[in-house]
């Protein structure tokens, strides 16, 4: 029987990067292009035009600053104007979106969201897909705290009963669920979820709620939350978590952590469904 995964903490925290290199890039910035991009972030599938006053108030930017920066963008081509007078992308931001997402796949596409968990919370980020044999890790990011989970690795395949990433897959599938329960359920620690009518209501909930949170139910000590990246159909392609420190996911830092890590799922789930066929 293979031994149990273990949770290893490191007796050093990691170097930081300074504050600068991180954030503002310094004078290479340019401050006006980047408020632009920022006013056409706001642009989106559940809100493809904007009004001024809107925009103005979502921004938090001064409105002559959002009048001046949209007319630009107008000028440039980048956005139109509606017979309303509302804003909406134009044409050439399609175009550009197509090409990214003619060379995209679901690792280079969650990259940015794994990196900005792992930043936000310091604990590590986790991409999984369903196999036949269990969740597969096919990348991770660790963060600045010193936690070092020794059992979860690149090429991983962890059983769907147990953790985060594992359970929030099995329970947006059915077809994985029912082969997976008649397989039986084995225990990877005293917490882990060996009972099938126990483990169906959790799975039920989870499903509800749409995200997953374990504790110490594969490995001692350690806790996530995951949430399910969806395909066209409505199946499940992945899961996207964090996990760390048990202690770490308590009270509002795990109310944090569920909704970034939800709001990444949902992210992902809106380009993957955007993704060429084929």
């Amino acid at each position: 029987m293979p031994s149990e995964p273990k949770a290893v903490v490191g007796s050093e925290p990691k170097a930081t990067v300074p504050a600068e290199s991180e954030a503002s890039g310094g004078r290479d910035v340019v401050g006006a292009v980047l408020k632009a991009c920022t006013l056409l972030g706001h642009f989106s599938a559940d809100r493809p035009t904007w009004m001024l006053n809107d925009l103005t108030v979502a921004s938090g930017m001064n409105k002559t600053t959002v009048f001046r920066l949209m007319a630009t963008l107008v000028q440039a081509g980048w956005v139109d104007r509606t017979e309303e007078g509302a804003y909406r992308v134009a044409m050439p931001v399609f175009e550009i979106g197509s090409a990214a997402l003619a060379k995209l796949d679901i690792r280079s596409a969650a990259k940015p969201f794994m990196t900005e968990l792992a930043t936000a919370f310091g604990n590590t980020a986790y991409l999984m897909v369903p196999a036949e044999q269990g969740a597969v890790c096919i990348d991770l990011l660790e963060g600045r705290n010193s936690l070092v989970v020794a059992g979860i690795n690149v090429g991983s395949v962890m059983p769907y009963h147990a953790a985060a990433g594992p359970t929030v897959m099995l329970a947006h599938s059915d077809a994985l669920r029912d082969k997976w329960i008649a397989r039986g359920l084995s225990a990877i620690t005293d917490r882990t979820i060996t009972d099938v009518g126990v483990l169906v209501e959790h799975l039920d909930e989870i499903r509800e709620v749409g995200y997953s949170v374990s504790n110490s139910d594969y490995l001692p000590g350690v806790a996530a939350v995951a949430a399910p990246v969806l395909g066209r159909d409505g199946s499940v392609v992945a899961s996207i978590s964090v996990g760390g420190r048990a202690e770490e996911f308590e009270g509002d830092a795990l109310a944090a952590k569920i909704e970034k890590v939800c709001d990444a799922g949902a992210r992902i789930t809106r380009i993957v469904q955007a993704l060429p066929r084929g």
